[in-house]
């Protein structure tokens, strides 16, 4: 009982906080950097391992400052984060940019559904709930629950506001094939990490190897559906941009890993012209192949 009050009483908090302009939440944010950079130093060794590791090729120093500019962003990314449970749609709308749907309305006119990949970078929390709000066909969500079910429920109610439909990652196969006579797009986190038991390949990223989540090919094989790449550049604080970058047409007739490799390393791509807005604190080379 009272573990349920605390929660409410904290969901209540989030809510109100969620009410305030944008103005103060990132003077709230300025707060947070110091929190969590200055105080609590979280994950400080985490994100310098693996900006070490990713390029040992700057300097400790040129590193320490990506490193700061990316706590800058990670407690903006909170702020916002907040703000997406009581955003307004036209408020979205003039945050996020996407300068080309017609690459995703064309593929419709065709007959296609679309499968969007989506990275650890920019605010993909605020750029998913952009992309509920452009096509009138079914908007998918492919999502890993949090193992907090009270939290996980918060989330879902945000990310569903606009009327994409939520699917757990360990159901995805399942729920989409009652989709399979209408046209989607499905939008989906591609550098997650893999479940131990679930690797089966690894690649070179950031110059590591790096184990790979697979069922973004999977899926793009199963349903044939368009792939693209949703690169999200940030514009200013609070602001952003999402291009929808075409990659196959034709899953189908791509080669094994050929869908994985490419996603990554237009993700790669994206992460070395602007590191500080990925996600460095997530353990994301955990995993190493075996000798």
């Amino acid at each position: 009982m009272l573990k349920k009050v605390f929660y409410y009483a904290v969901l209540i908090l989030i809510y109100l906080i969620s009410l305030l302009p944008f103005w103060v939440l990132y003077l709230i944010s300025d707060g947070i950097y110091v929190m969590l950079y200055h105080i609590s130093r979280y994950r400080r060794m985490v994100v310098a391992e693996n900006l070490k590791n990713a390029f040992p090729d700057k300097s400790s120093e040129d590193r320490a400052v990506i490193g700061k500019k990316f706590y800058r962003h990670l407690a903006d990314l909170i702020v916002e984060s907040i703000k997406l449970l009581t955003i307004s749609r036209a408020e979205v709308s003039r945050r996020v940019h996407v300068p080309n749907p017609e690459l995703i309305t064309d593929a419709f006119a065709q007959g296609q559904s679309v499968l969007g990949i989506l990275g650890h970078y920019g605010n993909w929390e605020m750029s998913a709930l952009r992309f509920s709000q452009l096509f009138d066909e079914r908007r998918i969500i492919i999502y890993k629950p949090l193992t907090d079910r009270f939290f996980d429920n918060a989330v879902i109610k945000m990310r569903s506001r606009f009327g994409a439909t939520l699917i757990d990652m360990k159901n995805t196969m399942r729920r989409l094939i009652t989709y399979r006579n209408e046209r989607t797009v499905t939008v989906l986190v591609g550098d997650q990490t893999p479940a131990k038991s679930e690797i089966s390949y690894f690649t070179n990223f950031l110059n590591q190897p790096t184990a790979v989540f697979l069922g973004v090919e999977k899926l793009a094989k199963i349903t044939n559906s368009v792939v693209v790449f949703c690169d999200i550049r940030r514009l200013s604080r609070g602001h952003y941009r999402c291009t929808f970058i075409p990659m196959f047409a034709n899953p189908r007739e791509s080669g094994e890993y050929e869908i994985t490799n490419a996603h990554v390393r237009y993700l790669e791509q994206v992460i070395r012209e602007s590191p500080e807005y990925w996600l460095w604190s997530h353990r994301r080379w955990k995993f190493k192949p075996e000798a």
